[in-house]
């Protein structure tokens, strides 16, 4: 089967959030991270005959078995992990997860690990609990960023550290952590009593041929450490669903996160559980071909950005996100230089990186090529 990622709906006037904050400007939205892309016809199908059936009440997450066998069956098929059924805990959004880890994990005075640059809402998520947050820098190496390793060990070290916060893959950088980064964390971890809890929105996202995932909890030595946040919610385009879930294999940690949210976080919708239901059932040939769709994008970005002078970017592994370098401009303010191009771009500011910016790259090839063109000239 075919599938035309050309063709994307008109988002303007439909109050995207996206789309909304250059309305009537001559500045192409390239910032917030979901994609141009239309839903792919089974969920839409799947989400329509939920709706005509007419009643949208209460449904309880855990008991919605649908949704829970697909959970289970995709991160088999395509991470080989075989889970139980009672570690998931269904999440309206990665970004309430990740603050629900915080409360469940950590006292007044404690801090939180952060690997930077990071996306707006993680790094804010430690100050908004009542805790300190210690960032860990990346470092280029062979290549590709990579976390700082001796930071993060000296840091962790610290008794007042019990939790560090990651992206794997790394928003914005675009990294997957390797076999051998994965258990220099969990041994970190494990030695330093410091719980992990790893954001994986963008797991099923792996562009670079060769590269795998590996999801923090399916490794032995994190199984009873780790909290693994994942949605369908970015690769099928779904977010305005809001809906996500947790893998946490330990009862205690999963007992404590449950509890944490408890009375503040709501259930999951049931169009949400409809739609993540049919993403991962069903929508493996449209999935395919969306990747195939994003590693083309993603080559005519890298080669596009190294040959404007003053900007450069290393090749993501995963995501549909590419995090620009604009340190050699020679200019106060690289936002400001990019929206005078006629592109809206992410803020590096906003990452902890005020010399960087990060274009959405999850679009027609039409709409790329339009935003590289204004950057170019």
């Amino acid at each position: 089967m075919s599938f035309n990622f050309d063709q994307t709906p008109d988002r303007e006037g439909t109050f995207s959030l996206k789309w909304e904050k250059y309305k009537g400007k001559d500045i192409i939205p390239a910032w917030v991270a979901d994609t141009e892309f239309k839903v792919a016809q089974p969920i839409l199908d799947a989400v329509g005959a939920r709706t005509a059936h007419g009643n949208l009440g209460y449904y309880l997450p855990s008991a919605y078995q649908p949704a829970n066998d697909a959970v289970q069956r995709w991160l088999k098929d395509k991470h080989d992990w075989q889970i139980e059924k009672e570690w998931i805990v269904w999440t309206p959004g990665v970004v309430p997860a990740f603050n629900v880890a915080i409360k469940a994990n950590c006292k007044p005075g404690d801090k939180v690990i952060v690997q930077t640059p990071n996306y707006p809402p993680l790094l804010a998520a430690p100050k908004i609990n009542g805790m300190e947050r210690v960032d860990i820098g990346t470092v280029i190496e062979n290549g590709r960023y990579t976390l700082d390793f001796d930071a993060l060990e000296r840091n962790a070290a610290d008794p007042k550290c019990t939790l560090l916060i990651l992206c794997n893959p790394m928003n914005p950088v675009g990294s997957v952590l390797t076999q051998d980064e994965l258990d220099r964390i969990a041994s970190i971890c494990n030695e330093n009593d410091v719980v992990l809890c790893s954001d994986e929105i963008h797991c099923d996202l792996i562009l670079e041929p060769g590269v795998k995932h590996l999801p923090a909890g399916r490794e032995d030595a994190l199984a009873n450490n780790s909290i693994t946040l994942m949605a369908a919610s970015k690769t099928f385009n779904i977010a305005g669903l809001g809906t996500s879930f947790a893998i946490i294999p330990d009862r205690k940690l999963r007992a404590e996160f449950t509890q944490a949210s408890a009375g503040i976080v709501p259930w999951v919708t049931i169009l949400g559980l409809v739609a993540t239901e049919a993403a991962f059932t069903v929508c493996d040939d449209w999935h395919d071909a969306e990747l195939a769709y994003l590693r083309d994008n993603r080559d005519m970005v890298f080669d596009a950005i190294n040959s404007i002078e003053g900007l450069s970017m290393l090749k993501p592994e995963a995501t549909f996100l590419a995090w620009i370098d604009a340190s050699k401009l020679g200019v106060e303010n690289v936002m400001e230089w990019a929206e005078s191009k006629g592109v809206g771009p992410s803020p590096g500011v906003d990452f902890q990186q005020k010399d960087h910016f990060r274009i959405n790259c999850g679009c027609s090839e039409a709409m790329l090529q339009q935003i590289l063109s204004r950057l170019s000239a």
